[in-house]
Formats: structure tokens, C-alpha cells, sequence
């Protein structure tokens, strides 16, 4: 399983909310290169991007802040906040995203978010599914869609989504663990049935059918292994690292064991 610390930007700097409210903002740091220069420095490839100024204003706003961090580390950067139109999508790209997430425009104008899909393949463009009580949220996770979770997913993976990006809004920034059946719900429901013929005759084999990264609410290591056992492929860690819940050296060791 990946391990993706999180940075979330307003104004260029770190900071982190809790579920998903504004006022909540406490800075981490006025340097997000510096942050992210450290997490690579312990082994971590992975980097979840958030432009918070961005979900709130409608269009890319931090560009800047992601050009820096993907020219001057070699992390693999998933891009997310305010994505709205073809432009903003091409500004991720040139500014290093190596891939960028859709949550609020899969839900409002899903035919834009299929031709990102089919111009730039699913392997760059991650399905962002954020919920509370099992509905989309959307527009910095301020609105309602009424939307529910499981069809959205399930329904886009038979467009061609692999990736997908899923938050518990109530459990972010709680420190107060994963939503581990949420997750386990997920993934039986989009999973794929093939039926195989082997040594001891026909059987049915269940597989993957995405690659769920699960985000909110990690507090401990616990919870990092207790999200590899219920089969997401990646971990977002946000608040629970710059609270000291888990510590660099951790995370390098997790790696390291996974």
C-alpha cells in the first residue's frame, strides 16, 4: 500500500482543516517546498497536493506552490482543488502533476471529466469521491450533491476510472481513525468476478476493480495497516503527521516493511 502524505494550500502555505471547514485553517507552514522536501527525504514518492484556494475560488490558484514542489523533488504529485476547465487541467500538467484529481467536476459536469479521461487516460486522472453520510460533496466539500457515494463510483468505473480518491468528510481532520467499512463496502462492490479454470476445476476469482486510496481520519500506524488489510491501494496521512501522531521515521519503516 502507498503512503500519500497530504498537503492542503491557502495562500501557499500547509495547512489543514478539519472536515472541510475553512474557518477550522491552522498553518503547518509557510513553506510546502520545505514539507515536502522532508517527506522525500524519508523514502516517501508520494505526494497528495490540495489547492484549497482553488476549490473555493472555482480555477487553479497555487500552480505556483506545485511547479516548485514537482521541479525541486522528484515526489510523484497527484494535483486536486478547484480543477474547472480543460486550461486548468493543462496548467497541472505543465506546472509537474504527474496526476490530478476530479471530485467536484465528475459530479456537477461529468462530460467534461470523461473527455479529461479520454485525453489524458486513467491512469492520470483520479476520480475524487468525498462524502458525508454517504453522499458527494462538492465545491471544497461546502455542497451537498445529493449524489450517493457507491453508484458514483461504481458508475464511473464502467467509464474507465481506475483511480479513486475516497474521503469520509465527517472523519477528516478527526484523528479518530478510517472509515474501514466504508472502504471495505467500496471495494466489494466494484469489485471484478472472473471465472478461471485451474487444477481443481472452475472457480470464480474476485479481483480489484480499483485502485482505492483512502483519505481521513488516520491517527496511527494502526490504522496504515489496518487500511493495507481491507485492500486500498494507497493512505493519505495529513493531520495525524504534522500532529506528531506518526512520525517520518514511521512512515519511512512502513515502507520499508509493506
Amino acid at each position: 500500500m502507498r503512503i500519500i502524505p497530504a498537503i492542503d494550500l491557502i495562500d501557499g502555505k500547509c495547512v489543514r482543516l478539519t472536515r472541510g471547514d475553512y474557518a477550522t485553517q491552522k498553518v503547518y507552514s509557510e513553506d510546502p517546498l520545505e514539507v515536502a522536501r522532508a517527506f522525500e527525504d524519508a523514502g516517501i514518492r508520494y505526494l497528495h497536493l490540495v489547492d484549497l484556494d482553488g476549490a473555493r475560488q472555482s480555477h487553479i490558484v497555487n500552480h505556483g506552490v506545485l511547479e516548485a514542489i514537482a521541479g525541486k523533488t522528484g515526489l510523484q504529485i497527484d494535483f486536486g482543488g478547484g480543477l474547472k476547465s480543460d486550461e486548468d487541467v493543462r496548467i497541472a500538467f505543465d506546472s509537474g502533476a504527474a496526476q490530478v484529481t476530479g471530485g467536484s467536476i465528475a459530479a456537477t459536469n461529468p462530460g467534461l471529466f470523461l473527455s479529461w479521461l479520454e485525453a489524458y487516460g486513467p491512469e492520470k486522472i483520479i476520480l475524487g469521491a468525498d462524502a458525508r453520510e454517504g453522499r458527494i460533496a462538492v465545491s471544497g466539500w461546502q455542497e451537498d450533491t445529493g449524489q450517493k457515494l457507491l453508484p458514483f463510483v461504481s458508475g464511473y468505473q464502467k467509464k474507465g476510472v481506475k483511480y479513486v480518491v475516497c474521503t469520509d468528510i465527517s472523519r477528516d481532520g478527526m484523528l479518530g481513525g478510517p472509515s474501514l467499512d466504508l472502504y471495505r463496502e467500496l471495494l466489494r462492490k466494484t469489485a471484478i468476478i472472473e471465472t478461471r479454470v485451474g487444477m481443481s476445476g472452475v472457480e470464480d476469482i474476485e479481483i480489484p476493480g480499483i485502485r482505492l486510496v483512502a483519505s481521513g481520519g488516520v491517527s496511527s500506524l494502526d490504522d496504515l495497516l489496518a487500511l493495507r488489510d481491507v485492500g486500498c491501494d494507497g493512505a493519505i496521512v495529513g493531520k495525524a503527521f504534522y500532529e506528531g501522531r506518526i512520525t517520518l521515521k514511521e512512515l519511512e519503516r512502513f515502507n520499508l516493511e509493506s
